[in-house]
């Protein structure tokens, strides 16, 4: 970690925002993912666990995937399965994926690639190791995020984005002692290249060793940083963080985080506009109201949710 590096000292440089009018956003609370298993028996972190609705909108969940170092044959994925009304952002940062969904949409995201697919009216997807890497094991770490769509696009068309690592834009900070990149939105008018529904940011940031990094964030957006390893402080409190915590901060225009002076600080930050809508949500559908819920559930039991193509992706199992 982490599959995108660069030589800060060649890199678009972010404003310094430490004019007098900029306002630190002050630390909300910050939490504690608990452990668990997605899918087919893979390792997560439940990244959100015991966060309130009001300060993730727009999102709805987010699973930490490893760090693990799988042995020979361990290495698990979902089968297929259906999603309706929201968007899965699926960023690897070491080893790699397989994706098919049943409109048209994969490939293979590896090393600092994200794949970007709106479920929207619905879809069928499976995510599952390739065989090289479940024969093999090896290393594996990445996330999935599921960004909520308003009520207007909930039934929008499937779509699929491919975001290889050489599209993901990288700044950044004043002293170059920070290398952020941008999958979507923007930070500091430097454009990711992820396309959403919903006006948000995400960024991957890695502090180096003893500095410090202050981003100038959306007011308009709320503001959370996950940490993926290392170990360091969050917000201008300089309060301890380490793997598995998330920070939410408070309103304001700059977000603040400072790495260990032994280690790197690794986050994954995000930002939205609140969609500020009822949530109905079971299983794998994000909906308004339950009557839309059950309404999910039996299309997707009568087929309209899509069909799993002929030649579609198994699980390798051996």
């Amino acid at each position: 970690m982490p599959a995108v590096t660069a030589d800060t000292l060649t890199l678009a440089r972010i404003s310094q925002p430490a004019t007098p009018e900029a306002r630190p956003r002050p630390l909300k609370a910050i939490y504690s993912a608990p452990s668990g298993h997605e899918g087919e028996g893979f390792p997560v972190r439940r990244a959100f666990w015991g966060v309130p609705t009001e300060d993730l909108d727009p999102f709805i969940h987010m699973d930490q995937m490893g760090e693990v170092n799988y042995a020979p044959y361990e290495p698990r994925g979902t089968d297929w399965h259906p999603h309706r009304g929201f968007e899965t952002v699926t960023y690897i940062i070491d080893g790699a994926f397989l994706h098919q969904d049943s409109h048209g949409g994969g490939g293979s995201i590896t090393n600092g690639a994200t794949q970007w697919m709106t479920a929207g009216s619905g879809i069928l997807h499976i995510e599952t190791p390739p065989e090289a890497l479940v024969v093999r094991g090896g290393l594996f770490h990445g996330l999935q995020l599921w960004v909520n769509l308003p009520a207007a696009s909930k039934m929008a068309p499937p779509r699929y984005q491919n975001l290889e690592p050489e599209l993901v834009t990288l700044i950044t900070t004043h002293d170059a002692g920070s290398l952020i990149r941008v999958i979507a939105g923007d930070v500091d008018g430097h454009q990711g290249p992820g396309g959403t529904h919903t006006p948000i940011t995400i960024a991957h940031a890695t502090v180096t060793a003893g500095h410090r990094m202050t981003l100038p964030w959306n007011p308009a957006y709320n503001a959370l940083g996950y940490v993926l390893a290392g170990a360091g402080t969050a917000g201008v409190e300089d309060v301890p963080v380490g793997v598995g915590n998330l920070a939410v901060f408070d309103a304001g225009d700059t977000i603040t985080f400072t790495a260990a002076d032994d280690q790197d600080l690794d986050l994954y930050l995000l930002g939205g506009q609140p969609i500020r809508e009822p949530v109905a949500k079971y299983g794998p559908f994000v909906m308004n109201t339950r009557a839309e819920l059950q309404q999910a559930f039996e299309d997707f039991q009568a087929g309209r949710l899509g069909t799993v193509p002929a030649d579609g992706l198994r699980p390798f199992r051996g």
